[in-house]
């Protein structure tokens, strides 16, 4: 489920390094946010984690379990916004070369898609791109490539990063929670998991497929494709009298 690779799997890295867990999945959301690697599991780190504490799997602060929550939402946020920050002046530095370039991660559509979906929503798709695998790695290098305003980036980015983090995080926080039994079925909670990771592979599958399609070629010749890097039609351009 999580392509044969142990790494991606997060029960895997808590069997493996117990609290280190927290650090890892640090690094992780850093790397995928900024740096040009979309395949990570960012997603299901997140959702892992929030049961992992709920369960009283993951210790890594003293205190209760809602304190050890809320101390590694605040840390996985920072992370997050840490690599958007670090893939913005990344796109802001090497622009042009990044547009010069159609190789097999950053290809040119996907540059171009990932342009319509920023013209489409504008401040909110800093904040929408943080819940798609593919996009949330694109959308950070594009908002530099492109010029985007710093401190709009930089203020948007931290809304989306903690909106998404927080979100996932406490969905699995609260299943852990209200679903106690998970503590002593530890099968259940890696089934709970690779259920979650296996609902973003279908949806990441679909949107890459539409993205992909010829149909998000620019067939209405209106200087941009018709499909964003989400997947979602895009309206022709208005004709100029």
């Amino acid at each position: 489920m999580f392509l044969g690779i142990d790494w991606l799997d997060p029960e895997w890295l808590l069997e493996r390094f117990g609290a280190e867990f927290l650090w890892i999945s640090l690094l992780i959301l850093f790397v995928e946010c900024g740096l040009f690697f979309p395949f990570l599991p960012g997603d299901a780190l997140l959702f892992a984690f929030g049961i992992f504490v709920a369960t009283e799997r993951l210790d890594v602060f003293p205190g209760s379990p809602l304190l050890e929550l809320f101390l590694g939402i605040a840390l996985l946020v920072a992370a997050g916004f840490a690599g958007n920050v670090a893939g913005y002046e990344i796109g802001r530095k090497i622009g042009p070369r990044i547009y010069a370039r159609d190789g097999r991660l950053f290809k040119q559509r996907y540059i171009d898609e990932t342009q319509v979906f920023f013209d489409v929503h504008g401040n909110k798709a800093l904040v929408l791109g943080r819940f798609v695998a593919f996009v949330r790695t694109y959308i950070t290098v594009v908002a530099g490539v492109t010029g985007m305003d710093r401190r709009r980036f930089y203020t948007w980015s931290a809304i989306g990063a903690f909106l998404w983090v927080a979100s996932i995080s406490m969905l699995g926080y609260f299943l852990g929670k209200r679903v106690p039994w998970l503590g002593d079925n530890i099968d259940y909670v890696i089934l709970a998991i690779i259920g979650f990771g296996g609902i973003l592979m279908v949806i990441e599958a679909i949107r890459r497929r539409r993205t992909d399609a010829p149909e998000a070629e620019d067939r209405d010749h209106d200087g941009r494709p018709d499909r964003d890097i989400a997947g979602f039609p895009v309206k022709p351009r208005p004709h100029e009298d």
